[in-house]
């Protein structure tokens, strides 16, 4: 099996040269200047919100996966997410990559224009300085950085630039290897429950790798969790988030199948 992880990111680096072909790398940096000094969509800190949530629910709007195909083609990104934010989610993950999860950035601006205050994280493979200013742009709040697409002195970068534009960072990690770039002091540690290579998800890799986290830290276990029971048990180990998309996004009312998870959390 071709590894997708690799598959994805060789995609991305052609389509951020085709983004910077349409808007100049100088003309974002000065729409993204005129943003922030508009105060415009202000981002939130997500970091404070996971801390301060007895339930750590991130939901994500997720439409398309590379292993399964469509979740919810139809998914409105102007009704889905402020559902979200309506039924208890603290914050909310936005897939912006179109070729494997038919995502867009304008989902962002979206949810932001139908009243999603929340903060919302840029979700995205993020290769390229440049997408952090896409991020900053359609109004999100936070960005992913994943430690299996960039050097350490890349990941350091790029979040020394997304910190310049106000943005927070959920650092992913999956495995021993990724535990180099744990150092750099990210507001937020993830640990991926999926393997980004063959996409398998395994819930029990929080648990193993939690210990292996800084004490005293932001932690954010992602994908693959479906049960309030597991919630719990991530919480005790020391998880404060808790992404999740597949599980709402099946639903009719992805919404209210968050509502009815969060009522059986706090049961």
């Amino acid at each position: 099996m071709a590894d997708i992880l690799e598959t994805i990111v060789a995609h991305k680096r052609s389509e951020v040269a085709e983004f910077k072909s349409i808007i100049s790398t100088d003309k974002i940096h000065k729409m993204v200047e005129s943003v922030i000094e508009s105060g415009e969509n202000a981002p939130k800190s997500m970091r404070e919100a996971l801390l301060g949530s007895p339930s750590g629910i991130i939901a994500e709007f997720k439409r398309k996966s590379p292993s399964k195909g469509w979740i919810k083609e139809s998914g409105n990104a102007s009704e889905i997410p402020l559902g979200y934010m309506q039924n208890g989610a603290l914050a909310i993950s936005i897939l912006t990559d179109y070729e494997f999860f038919g995502g867009k950035d304008e989902f962002i601006a979206e949810a932001r224009k139908s009243g999603v205050s929340i903060p919302i994280l840029y979700k995205n493979f993020v290769i390229d300085e440049y997408q952090l200013f896409q991020a900053r742009l359609c109004g999100a709040s936070a960005v992913l950085l994943i430690a299996a697409c960039l050097t350490k002195n890349e990941c350091r970068q790029l979040q020394k630039t997304a910190h310049q534009l106000g943005l927070e960072v959920l650092l992913e990690m999956h495995n021993n290897r990724d535990f180099e770039y744990a150092t750099q002091q990210p507001d937020m540690y993830g640990i991926n429950n999926r393997n980004l290579g063959s996409f398998v998800t395994d819930v029990e890799n929080s648990f193993r790798l939690a210990e292996k986290l800084p004490n005293g830290v932001c932690k954010v276990s992602e994908s693959g969790i479906s049960k309030p029971e597991t919630v719990m048990q991530l919480r005790n180990a020391g998880f404060r988030g808790f992404l999740m998309g597949e599980h709402f996004m099946r639903a009719d009312n992805p919404g209210l199948e968050l509502s009815k998870f969060i009522s059986m959390l706090n049961a």
